[in-house]
């Protein structure tokens, strides 16, 4: 602490002040482009699981909404052509004073209380809780993880050791992707023809008041 205050004390001095600031000014760039290539390193990395083990997922990057060309995260997205289903995905959210990792299966769209209800559905949720998973409205179920991407710790060791990194952060979406595959995947697929089935009840219950 007594190194940290001297620091600060010598760039308080005026004279001292600008170089200060420009550097933080650069060190907050360098965290950005830290961040960014961790994210990159991420997908190529789960690009190749995909391939590996045959899943049906294209992983894509998540942008922050207010700075497009700065990553925050990485969703999975689905070649179907469906409206609703759960696709997992690993992102970082300012919570507590600083950035932390969180991952988990959110939502493509709001699912209604019968969605939330169809028994392969609940019992992926089961198994998430089981796990550890908490849900809301927008979440099946999500975690936080013990990374925190932007703080001085996680980023000497991701400069000092950056595949040892890359293998941790990834094992955690992994276990996700390929431990939950069957249930996620009977999850979706009930989901995808829940609909279908509802319009088939309804048809055959118009069918018995006509007669």
């Amino acid at each position: 602490m007594k190194e940290e205050q001297a620091v600060l004390d010598f760039f308080a001095q005026a004279e001292n002040l600008p170089l200060g600031l420009s550097v933080a000014e650069q060190m907050d760039k360098l965290r950005e482009q830290m961040n960014n290539q961790l994210w990159r390193k991420l997908m190529e990395r789960l690009r190749a699981l995909v391939i590996e083990h045959g899943l049906t997922w294209r992983i894509e990057p998540t942008e922050d909404k207010s700075t497009p060309d700065n990553l925050v995260g990485l969703h999975c997205t689905t070649g179907k052509q469906q409206a609703l289903y759960l696709r997992p995905m690993m992102e970082q959210q300012y919570q507590g004073g600083s950035w932390r990792i969180y991952f988990g299966l959110i939502w493509s769209a709001a699912p209604t209380p019968d969605q939330l209800r169809l028994p392969a559905v609940r019992g992926l949720q089961v198994s998430l809780q089981q796990a550890g998973f908490k849900s809301n409205e927008n979440f099946l179920a999500w975690q936080w993880t013990n990374f925190h991407p932007r703080s001085k710790d996680f980023l000497l060791r991701y400069a000092q050791q950056p595949e040892k990194l890359l293998d941790d952060v990834e094992e955690i979406i992994k276990a996700l992707l390929i431990g939950q595959r069957a249930l996620i995947e009977q999850a979706n697929t009930a989901l995808e023809s829940a609909p279908s089935s509802l319009a088939a009840s309804l048809n055959q219950l118009r069918d018995q008041l006509i007669d």
